[in-house]
């Protein structure tokens, strides 16, 4: 009868709700949000493409611009295409399963991309810092491990946010206001006690992105320690200038992240919950949208291989950066 009791209160499916409050121009927001998934997947898949077929892109820098690359490819495809359903077909129904992958995948995929960002601005220490070591110590190996205990670090962490969701009891409805099944969201729809989720999610987010942001911090200190103690101006803009691609992607990432993590937190009451869903989604889609650009804009090389690419010149070789 327990059991019985206990299956009860756990629903079999959720609805999410899109955006409250702007129910009526959902159509109309829907706009830039597709527009910003097309940019997102064309850019991001363009960039794996020019990476993999272009042999002067096989650089420690580029690999983990691929990284960030996928990374952001499945969280665009983790959120957007079910808010898309929701604002133009009204499906806004997803299982209790699916809404913890959905979970999983978003929380996950976000922490790797604050890590990867952490190992790009390692790459640009090491390449500034130690420019005749560079090649030797981000061999492929390094590189690929570095990847590797960046997504199983999102992973371990993470894990235990279904669990800890799937252990509370729902008696407050089924209806999550937002466009994405997001840890506190479903939560909040429990009548148990989410202190341990709320506590764990703040200690996750301190673990990855207070962690992250010391060693982004860290190393651009070194960086322009290193930088100004050049003694050609040109030396210095020269080097400076490979950062900003990177540091342009930083300011895009967590921006939008700061703004949600505090509003969600310390402005509930006086920041309207329409408010909250659009900075989320902002948060989770203006970093695919821009960081293709960006790179596309702000990196030479990169430049250099389209220009090949659109001219139709083959083994283009494009100068360093």
């Amino acid at each position: 009868m327990l059991m019985l009791n206990k299956t009860e209160r756990v629903p079999s499916s959720f609805i999410l709700n899109g955006i409250p409050g702007l129910e009526e121009v959902h159509i109309w927001i829907s706009f830039p949000f597709c527009s910003m998934y097309v940019v997102a997947m064309a850019g991001n898949c363009g960039l794996l493409y020019l990476i993999y077929c272009e042999d002067s892109l096989h650089k420690p820098m580029y690999y983990f611009l691929a990284m960030l690359s996928l990374t952001d490819l499945v969280i665009c495809s983790s959120t957007v295409p079910k808010a898309l359903s929701i604002f133009w077909f009204h499906l806004k129904k997803i299982s209790f399963g699916g809404c913890l992958i959905q979970m999983f995948f978003v929380h996950t995929f976000t922490g790797m991309e604050s890590g990867v960002l952490m190992l790009m601005a390692l790459d640009r220490y090491v390449a500034i810092c130690y420019p005749l070591r560079y090649s030797t110590i981000l061999t492929n190996p390094v590189i690929a491990k570095a990847g590797l205990s960046t997504f199983l670090r999102g992973v371990l962490l993470i894990i235990p946010f279904p669990f800890l969701i799937k252990r509370l009891p729902y008696c407050r409805g089924n209806v999550i206001p937002h466009t994405y099944c997001d840890h506190m969201s479903v939560a909040k729809l429990s009548c148990g006690n989410i202190k341990v989720n709320a506590i764990y999610g703040l200690i996750v987010a301190l673990l990855i992105g207070g962690f992250d942001i010391l060693c982004i911090t860290v190393s651009y200190t070194m960086i322009l320690r290193a930088v100004v103690s050049l003694s050609s101006a040109e030396a210095r803009r020269k080097a400076f200038s490979t950062c900003t691609a990177h540091i342009c992607a930083i300011v895009f990432s967590y921006s939008p992240a700061f703004f949600f993590f505090f509003s969600h937190r310390f402005g509930s009451h006086t920041i309207p919950p329409s408010c909250h869903i659009i900075i989320a989604n902002i948060y989770l889609l203006l970093p695919p949208t821009m960081n293709p650009v960006v790179y596309g804009v702000k990196t030479k090389q990169i430049r250099d291989c389209v220009s090949g690419i659109l001219s139709g010149s083959k083994n283009t070789k494009p100068q360093n950066i």
